[in-house]
Protein backbone atom coordinates (compact mmCIF):
# COMPACT_ATOMS: atom_id res chain seq x y z
CA UNK A 1 0.00 0.00 0.00
CA UNK A 2 1.75 3.28 -0.99
CA UNK A 3 1.45 6.25 1.81
CA UNK A 4 -1.06 7.84 -0.36
CA UNK A 5 -3.39 5.23 -0.63
CA UNK A 6 -2.88 4.29 3.41
CA UNK A 7 -3.65 8.01 4.14
CA UNK A 8 -6.87 7.67 2.26
CA UNK A 9 -8.11 4.44 4.03
CA UNK A 10 -7.54 6.15 7.49
CA UNK A 11 -9.11 8.74 6.50
CA UNK A 12 -12.23 7.02 6.07
CA UNK A 13 -13.36 6.68 9.30
CA UNK A 14 -12.52 10.07 11.58
CA UNK A 15 -10.57 9.66 14.98
CA UNK A 16 -12.71 8.84 17.51
CA UNK A 17 -12.43 10.61 20.89
CA UNK A 18 -14.52 7.84 23.42
CA UNK A 19 -15.01 9.71 26.89
CA UNK A 20 -17.82 9.33 29.76
CA UNK A 21 -18.63 7.92 32.98
CA UNK A 22 -15.65 5.79 34.81
CA UNK A 23 -17.36 2.56 35.32
CA UNK A 24 -20.24 3.36 32.22
CA UNK A 25 -17.40 0.58 30.03
CA UNK A 26 -15.13 3.08 28.22
CA UNK A 27 -12.13 0.12 28.32
CA UNK A 28 -14.53 -2.55 26.83
CA UNK A 29 -15.95 -0.24 23.76
CA UNK A 30 -12.37 0.31 23.48
CA UNK A 31 -12.28 -3.28 23.30
CA UNK A 32 -14.82 -3.70 20.72
CA UNK A 33 -13.08 -0.88 18.41
CA UNK A 34 -10.03 -2.95 18.03
CA UNK A 35 -12.33 -5.86 17.30
CA UNK A 36 -13.28 -3.90 14.53
CA UNK A 37 -10.22 -2.68 13.10
CA UNK A 38 -9.14 0.99 15.29
CA UNK A 39 -5.90 1.57 17.13
CA UNK A 40 -7.00 1.97 20.65
CA UNK A 41 -5.17 4.19 23.59
CA UNK A 42 -7.24 4.21 26.53
CA UNK A 43 -6.49 6.65 29.10
CA UNK A 44 -4.48 8.66 26.72
CA UNK A 45 -2.87 12.51 27.79
CA UNK A 46 -4.82 15.45 26.10
CA UNK A 47 -1.44 17.13 25.06
CA UNK A 48 -0.49 14.44 23.26
CA UNK A 49 -3.14 14.18 20.66
CA UNK A 50 -1.97 16.33 18.01
CA UNK A 51 1.70 15.21 18.27
CA UNK A 52 -0.39 11.36 17.77
CA UNK A 53 -2.56 12.40 14.52
CA UNK A 54 0.66 14.14 13.43
CA UNK A 55 2.59 10.76 13.82
CA UNK A 56 -0.06 8.28 12.46
CA UNK A 57 -1.39 10.37 9.38
CA UNK A 58 -0.15 7.34 7.11
CA UNK A 59 -1.67 4.54 8.92
CA UNK A 60 -4.03 2.14 7.53
CA UNK A 61 -5.98 2.28 10.80
CA UNK A 62 -8.59 4.33 12.36
CA UNK A 63 -8.12 6.05 15.55
CA UNK A 64 -9.66 5.57 18.94
CA UNK A 65 -8.33 7.46 22.42
CA UNK A 66 -9.78 6.74 25.73
CA UNK A 67 -10.11 10.08 27.82
CA UNK A 68 -11.56 10.56 30.82
CA UNK A 69 -11.45 11.70 34.54
CA UNK A 70 -8.61 9.59 35.18
CA UNK A 71 -5.77 11.82 33.39
CA UNK A 72 -4.55 14.61 35.26
CA UNK A 73 -6.12 17.74 34.95
CA UNK A 74 -9.15 16.52 32.47
CA UNK A 75 -11.67 19.13 32.06
CA UNK A 76 -14.68 19.26 29.38
CA UNK A 77 -13.32 22.93 28.84
CA UNK A 78 -9.00 21.18 27.98
CA UNK A 79 -10.60 18.01 25.84
CA UNK A 80 -13.15 21.10 24.10
CA UNK A 81 -9.54 23.24 23.37
CA UNK A 82 -7.62 20.53 22.08
CA UNK A 83 -10.00 19.13 19.48
CA UNK A 84 -10.25 22.76 18.08
CA UNK A 85 -6.71 23.21 17.68
CA UNK A 86 -6.78 19.52 15.20
CA UNK A 87 -6.69 20.60 11.70
CA UNK A 88 -9.78 19.93 9.63
CA UNK A 89 -8.54 17.66 7.08
CA UNK A 90 -8.26 15.57 10.63
CA UNK A 91 -11.84 15.07 11.10
CA UNK A 92 -12.93 13.14 14.71
CA UNK A 93 -15.92 12.41 16.20
CA UNK A 94 -16.85 12.05 20.04
CA UNK A 95 -18.43 9.34 21.37
CA UNK A 96 -19.56 9.33 25.12
CA UNK A 97 -20.28 6.00 27.08
CA UNK A 98 -23.24 6.73 29.70
CA UNK A 99 -24.78 4.64 32.22
CA UNK A 100 -27.30 5.40 35.17
CA UNK A 101 -26.06 6.07 38.57
CA UNK A 102 -27.58 3.44 40.23
CA UNK A 103 -25.96 0.78 38.03
CA UNK A 104 -22.93 2.74 38.67
CA UNK A 105 -22.95 2.47 42.20
CA UNK A 106 -23.77 -1.34 41.76
CA UNK A 107 -20.47 -1.63 39.61
CA UNK A 108 -18.22 -0.24 42.13
CA UNK A 109 -19.67 -2.34 44.79
CA UNK A 110 -19.55 -5.51 43.03
CA UNK A 111 -16.18 -4.83 41.93
CA UNK A 112 -14.80 -3.41 44.80
CA UNK A 113 -12.88 -0.48 42.53
CA UNK A 114 -12.70 2.77 44.03
CA UNK A 115 -13.94 5.66 41.89
CA UNK A 116 -11.28 7.72 40.30
CA UNK A 117 -12.62 11.25 41.61
CA UNK A 118 -13.40 9.33 45.17
CA UNK A 119 -10.63 10.06 47.32
CA UNK A 120 -12.47 9.74 50.59
CA UNK A 121 -15.92 10.86 49.39
CA UNK A 122 -18.56 7.97 48.94
CA UNK A 123 -19.34 6.55 45.30
CA UNK A 124 -22.21 7.82 44.99
CA UNK A 125 -20.73 11.70 45.36
CA UNK A 126 -17.98 10.76 43.25
CA UNK A 127 -20.60 9.90 40.28
CA UNK A 128 -22.39 13.03 40.62
CA UNK A 129 -18.61 14.98 40.70
CA UNK A 130 -17.81 13.41 37.62
CA UNK A 131 -21.32 13.84 36.19
CA UNK A 132 -20.88 17.68 36.86
CA UNK A 133 -17.57 17.51 34.87
CA UNK A 134 -18.59 15.08 31.89
CA UNK A 135 -22.19 17.33 31.32
CA UNK A 136 -20.59 19.62 28.64
CA UNK A 137 -18.76 16.84 26.90
CA UNK A 138 -22.20 14.67 26.66
CA UNK A 139 -23.59 17.80 24.46
CA UNK A 140 -21.14 17.87 22.23
CA UNK A 141 -20.96 13.80 21.74
CA UNK A 142 -21.98 12.86 18.00
CA UNK A 143 -22.76 9.28 19.22
CA UNK A 144 -23.72 8.24 23.20
CA UNK A 145 -24.20 4.69 24.00
CA UNK A 146 -26.14 4.15 26.88
CA UNK A 147 -24.52 1.15 28.64
CA UNK A 148 -27.25 0.25 31.86
CA UNK A 149 -28.97 -2.25 30.06
CA UNK A 150 -26.61 -3.82 27.87
CA UNK A 151 -24.03 -6.58 27.80
CA UNK A 152 -20.52 -6.99 26.27
CA UNK A 153 -22.54 -8.62 23.39
CA UNK A 154 -24.68 -5.69 23.24
CA UNK A 155 -22.25 -3.30 23.47
CA UNK A 156 -20.21 -4.76 20.81
CA UNK A 157 -22.70 -4.83 18.12
CA UNK A 158 -23.85 -1.17 18.76
CA UNK A 159 -20.36 -0.28 18.44
CA UNK A 160 -20.28 -2.21 14.92
CA UNK A 161 -23.22 -1.18 14.08
CA UNK A 162 -22.11 2.33 13.90
CA UNK A 163 -18.28 2.23 13.66
CA UNK A 164 -18.01 -1.16 11.09
CA UNK A 165 -16.55 -1.39 8.20
CA UNK A 166 -18.63 -0.18 5.00
CA UNK A 167 -18.48 -3.77 3.76
CA UNK A 168 -20.42 -4.57 6.96
CA UNK A 169 -22.69 -1.19 6.91
CA UNK A 170 -26.43 -2.76 6.49
CA UNK A 171 -28.46 -2.06 9.09
CA UNK A 172 -28.52 -4.07 12.04
CA UNK A 173 -31.42 -4.32 13.91
CA UNK A 174 -32.59 -5.49 17.64
CA UNK A 175 -35.98 -5.92 18.27
CA UNK A 176 -36.23 -6.12 22.09
CA UNK A 177 -39.38 -6.91 24.51
CA UNK A 178 -39.53 -5.01 28.12
CA UNK A 179 -41.87 -4.46 31.04
CA UNK A 180 -42.73 -1.26 31.86
CA UNK A 181 -42.65 -2.34 35.39
CA UNK A 182 -38.77 -2.48 35.22
CA UNK A 183 -38.34 0.78 32.67
CA UNK A 184 -37.90 1.60 29.36
CA UNK A 185 -34.68 1.13 27.45
CA UNK A 186 -32.61 3.56 27.32
CA UNK A 187 -31.35 2.78 23.82
CA UNK A 188 -34.15 2.25 21.78
CA UNK A 189 -34.87 3.94 18.46
CA UNK A 190 -39.08 3.06 18.29
CA UNK A 191 -40.66 1.84 21.66
CA UNK A 192 -44.28 0.32 21.17
CA UNK A 193 -46.54 -0.42 23.64
CA UNK A 194 -48.61 -3.15 23.51
CA UNK A 195 -50.23 -2.96 26.47
CA UNK A 196 -53.76 -2.42 24.74
CA UNK A 197 -53.71 -6.17 23.79
CA UNK A 198 -55.45 -8.90 25.43
CA UNK A 199 -53.43 -9.65 28.22
CA UNK A 200 -52.75 -13.62 28.41
CA UNK A 201 -51.78 -13.53 32.30
CA UNK A 202 -55.50 -13.26 33.20
CA UNK A 203 -55.72 -16.80 31.53
CA UNK A 204 -54.93 -19.46 34.00
CA UNK A 205 -53.73 -21.88 31.04
CA UNK A 206 -51.15 -19.46 29.46
CA UNK A 207 -49.88 -17.90 32.71
CA UNK A 208 -47.02 -19.78 33.11
CA UNK A 209 -46.17 -19.90 29.10
CA UNK A 210 -44.93 -16.86 27.15
CA UNK A 211 -45.24 -15.21 24.08
CA UNK A 212 -42.71 -17.76 22.14
CA UNK A 213 -45.46 -20.49 23.10
CA UNK A 214 -48.28 -20.49 20.20
CA UNK A 215 -50.94 -20.55 22.20
CA UNK A 216 -49.91 -17.27 23.55
CA UNK A 217 -49.69 -15.79 20.30
CA UNK A 218 -53.25 -17.34 18.43
CA UNK A 219 -54.66 -15.82 21.89
CA UNK A 220 -52.95 -12.53 21.36
CA UNK A 221 -54.53 -12.24 17.66
CA UNK A 222 -58.02 -12.90 18.78
CA UNK A 223 -58.09 -9.30 20.04
CA UNK A 224 -60.13 -7.66 17.87
CA UNK A 225 -57.32 -4.41 17.04
CA UNK A 226 -54.29 -6.49 16.96
CA UNK A 227 -54.94 -6.91 12.98
CA UNK A 228 -54.82 -3.44 12.60
CA UNK A 229 -52.13 -2.43 14.63
CA UNK A 230 -49.86 -5.37 13.15
CA UNK A 231 -50.61 -3.85 9.51
CA UNK A 232 -50.33 -0.48 10.60
CA UNK A 233 -46.83 -1.71 12.11
CA UNK A 234 -45.66 -3.16 8.92
CA UNK A 235 -46.35 -0.36 6.89
CA UNK A 236 -44.46 2.15 9.23
CA UNK A 237 -41.65 0.09 8.82
CA UNK A 238 -41.48 -0.94 4.90
CA UNK A 239 -40.98 3.15 5.02
CA UNK A 240 -38.81 3.48 8.12
CA UNK A 241 -36.14 0.40 7.47
CA UNK A 242 -34.84 1.37 4.12
CA UNK A 243 -35.31 5.44 4.78
CA UNK A 244 -32.98 4.57 7.81
CA UNK A 245 -30.79 2.75 5.70
CA UNK A 246 -30.37 5.64 3.23
CA UNK A 247 -29.89 8.09 6.06
CA UNK A 248 -26.79 5.79 7.17
CA UNK A 249 -27.81 4.60 10.19
CA UNK A 250 -26.41 1.26 11.31
CA UNK A 251 -28.05 -0.01 14.25
CA UNK A 252 -31.91 0.33 15.05
CA UNK A 253 -33.56 -1.11 18.60
CA UNK A 254 -36.96 -1.20 18.10
CA UNK A 255 -39.04 -2.35 21.75
CA UNK A 256 -42.30 -3.81 22.58
CA UNK A 257 -43.33 -2.97 25.86
CA UNK A 258 -45.85 -4.65 27.78
CA UNK A 259 -46.99 -4.93 31.95
CA UNK A 260 -44.98 -8.05 32.59
CA UNK A 261 -42.65 -8.40 29.31
CA UNK A 262 -43.45 -11.93 29.60
CA UNK A 263 -46.52 -12.17 26.68
CA UNK A 264 -47.78 -9.66 24.71
CA UNK A 265 -44.39 -7.87 24.01
CA UNK A 266 -42.53 -11.14 23.71
CA UNK A 267 -45.11 -12.07 20.84
CA UNK A 268 -44.98 -9.17 18.87
CA UNK A 269 -40.85 -8.93 18.76
CA UNK A 270 -40.69 -12.47 17.71
CA UNK A 271 -43.58 -11.81 14.78
CA UNK A 272 -41.61 -8.58 14.06
CA UNK A 273 -38.62 -9.94 14.05
CA UNK A 274 -39.13 -12.71 12.16
CA UNK A 275 -41.25 -10.44 9.28
CA UNK A 276 -38.20 -8.13 9.10
CA UNK A 277 -35.67 -11.91 8.02
CA UNK A 278 -38.23 -11.78 5.43
CA UNK A 279 -38.81 -8.75 3.94
CA UNK A 280 -35.27 -6.81 4.17
CA UNK A 281 -32.69 -9.89 3.49
CA UNK A 282 -30.05 -6.67 3.64
CA UNK A 283 -30.43 -5.92 7.07
CA UNK A 284 -29.39 -8.33 10.32
CA UNK A 285 -32.02 -8.17 12.72
CA UNK A 286 -32.46 -10.35 16.16
CA UNK A 287 -34.54 -10.87 19.10
CA UNK A 288 -33.95 -10.37 22.77
CA UNK A 289 -36.18 -10.38 25.61
CA UNK A 290 -35.05 -8.67 28.67
CA UNK A 291 -37.41 -10.25 31.13
CA UNK A 292 -37.12 -14.28 29.75
CA UNK A 293 -34.09 -14.31 28.67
Amino acid sequence: MTPSSAKNNALKKPFLVVTGQSGAGLSSTLKCLEDIGYEAFDNFPLDLIPALLEKRVHSSKPIALGVDARAQFFSSETLEKTLQDIPPQQPHEILFIACNEEKLTQRFSETRRAHPLAKDRPVIDSIHAEKKILDPIKKLADHTIDTTDLSIHDLKRHVMGLFGDDQNSNLSINVFSFSYKKGVPRNADLVFDVRFLKNPHWDEALREMTGKDKEVGDYIRTDETFKAFEDSLKSMLEILIPAYTKEGKRYLTIAFGCTGGKHRSVYCTEMINEWIKGRFSDSRSQAQHREIG
